[in-house]
This record gives structure tokens, sequence and C-alpha cells, in this order.
């Protein structure tokens, strides 16, 4: 059975995520952790004049969390009634990493799936931060949905790559996952930058031939300002369905990330980015 999370804030991204997984992973055998992680400054002073005095302010923020949780199974459940799929509640009162990583330990989570969306100001930098640290401090395989991106049939995936590192096949395996469930095509954006030879670069080729030998390959050159559009662009012209690549420190995907302009790629893009982790 696979064991996906799904942390959620109540949101209507984060519901939208929520559906997309459940749309995804209809044909599997499915366990959803819908995770909420409570902090205490979220508890505001509105909230704490209608606490009664035996209440405590956590039980309260918890008991709050984990009705809004159930509401959310309940719909899911009468909307779907799928039989391959379970749900389970977890509630928790913690710092937002340190309980990703805490429960996809303790439940072997195989894949996150979260909401992303392109927002101003406090909110980018705040939800912004929350997805990217997801990504770059997680141990397990991210699948970031965009604000309003409905499920559509992943018949297109690409894979970019630098080739900053040698591939092996563990690697690739949530992707292959992912892939045998909507019949995937894979295309393979080889992307270099003016920057490229500041790091070994590795011939990946035969990797790929051995394991996805029906892949097509596409090799780009641009410079880093233009990367973000040169990707763009690609998977608009290509109606590509899902963008994925490989987290790795000091790679391609890191530079993206601590750029001034990421939320340019990372805010803007329309498709669902799926990030695998460097083993």
């Amino acid at each position: 059975m696979k064991t996906i999370l799904l942390p959620t804030d109540f949101s209507k991204n984060s519901i939208n995520a929520i559906n997309y997984a459940i749309e995804l992973f209809k044909d599997v055998e499915c366990c959803f952790y819908l995770l909420n992680v409570q902090k205490a400054s979220s508890f505001i002073s509105d909230d704490m004049m209608v606490v009664s005095s035996s209440a405590t302010i956590y039980k309260t923020i918890i008991d709050a969390a984990k009705k809004s949780i159930s509401n959310i199974i309940s719909k899911i459940e009468k909307k779907h009634h799928n039989k391959k799929h379970q749900f389970i509640s977890i509630v928790d009162y913690d710092n937002f990493i340190d309980s990703i990583n805490q429960v996809s330990k303790k439940h072997k989570v195989d894949l996150i799936v979260m909401g992303t969306k392109g927002a101003s100001g406090l909110e980018k930098i705040i939800f912004g931060s929350n997805t990217v640290r997801v990504i770059q401090r997680c141990n397990m395989p991210v699948l970031a949905i965009p604000d309003g991106c409905k499920f559509n049939a992943a018949d297109k995936i690409a894979f970019a790559t630098s080739n900053s590192k040698q591939f092996n096949e563990d690697e690739f395996i949530p992707l292959k996952e992912v892939m045998v469930l909507e019949n995937s095509k894979l295309y393979i954006l080889h992307l270099a930058d003016q920057h490229h030879l500041a790091y070994n670069a590795y011939d990946n080729m035969d990797f790929f031939r051995t394991h996805f030998n029906k892949a097509k390959h596409e090799f780009i050159d641009t410079t880093s300002n233009d990367m973000f559009d040169t990707v763009q662009k690609y998977i608009i012209n290509n109606d590509i369905k899902i963008l994925a690549m490989m987290n790795k420190r000091h790679s391609f995907l890191e530079r993206l990330f601590t750029r001034h302009d990421v939320e340019t790629f990372a805010f803007n893009i329309d498709v669902p980015f799926f990030v695998m982790q460097n083993k």
C-alpha cells in the first residue's frame, strides 16, 4: 500500500492538492495522512475570548483542527467512494518542517503532495518559504500542486536536469510509478547555462537509454537569467503536464531556489512540480 502525506492548512489551495492526489492515485491502494500543523502564534486574541475556563488553548486548537480534517475526509469519502483509499487524520503542535519529517519517518511516507500558489508581499514570503523548505529539508519526494491546477491526465512529463551528478535507478522510482499510472511519455530537458563548466557534467545518456529508452531528449543552452522563461515556454509549447527535477545540494535546483527571481519560476508555473530526492 502506498503512503501519501497531505499537509493542509484548510485553504482552498491545500484542498485542491488533496483532490489532485486522490485523482492521480485513484487506481492505487493508498493510505492518505492528512496533516495539519498548528503553532501557538496561530491562536489569536479573538479566539482566546471564547475559550472556557476548563479548556486549554492547546486543546481548543487541536480539537478544532481535528474537526476540520474530519469534515474534509467525510466530503472526500462521500464524493469518491474509493475502497482502495483510506484516510488518517493527524494534528500536530510543532515546527512545520520538523512535524513533516517526523510524520514521514514514523509512517514511512512515500510521497508528499501539497499546494503552492502565487502570492504577493508577506504571504508569498511565508508560504513560499514553507514550500521550498519542505522540498529542501525533507527526505521524501514532493509533488507541489499550483493554485487552481485541476487534475489532468499526466500523459507528458518533463524531467529537467543539468547533469551535475550521475543518476541511479532508485532515485527515479517515484517518477516511474507516476509514469505507469498515466502511461506517460517522458521528455528529458538537458539544461546548460553560462556556469555549466563550474561543475562536473556527467553523461547520463546510457542511464536514460537503459531505464527510459522511449524518452525524448532536448538539449537546451540558455543563460541563467532566461532559464525560468525557457523551461516555462517548453512546458507550454509541448503541453507538459508535470515538471520533474532531482533535488541535490549545489545543484541546478538549489540555484533556482536561491535566486532572487525564484517566484518567477516556482510560483508562476502552471503545472505540478515533482521534486525527487537525491539518495
